[in-house]
């Protein structure tokens, strides 16, 4: 396809999104620039930082790597649709509640990367279990601590409070 801009249908957050692209616009470029869905961020460009971070089909991915035209037909959530208007999924409150943002940059990213984390590891027994399972997410400020905290505070409170 292309080089000129072409229709595509991306199902975002639970609902389709028509827009017309370039097939070389990246979905990150998409949501940002074409659907005005700020929250992840353009940082490295490279796949290397994990602040654009997004969940595609259940899986943690970086949405500087994948192509618009390629995430047709995927089921893609941001951090604007991890919860219901008006209240913090868990994982962001747990974020608060430990300090796991300083400037915030990355904390999208973060975000999404401990939802995506914890959707396939609920039960995180220790901080350097959590620190090896979020190691492609960097933070320039160095709040990893108060993030391996809101972890697992977080996969407590997903799972009602209980420890296990």
């Amino acid at each position: 396809m292309g080089p000129a801009a072409v229709p595509i249908t991306l199902k975002i957050n639970g609902k389709a999104q028509n827009v017309t692209l370039e097939p070389r616009v990246t979905l990150l470029d998409a949501l940002r620039n074409h659907l005005d869905m700020t929250g992840a961020k353009r940082v490295c460009d490279r796949g290397t930082c994990g602040a654009c971070t997004v969940i595609m089909n259940g899986r943690v991915v970086y949405s500087c790597t994948v192509l618009a035209i390629d995430a047709q037909g995927k089921d893609i959530q941001t951090i604007e649709g991890i919860a219901p208007a008006g209240k913090l999924h868990p994982v962001s409150t747990a974020f608060v509640n430990n300090d796991a943002q300083q400037c915030g940059y990355c904390t999208p990213g973060f975000v999404m990367a401990v939802k995506g984390y914890l959707d396939r590891h609920p039960n995180p027994s220790s901080e350097a279990e959590v620190e090896k399972g979020l190691g492609g997410n960097l933070c320039r400020c160095g709040t990893y601590v108060g993030v391996r905290k809101a972890v697992l505070e977080a996969a407590r409170e997903m799972k009602g409070g209980r420890n296990a």
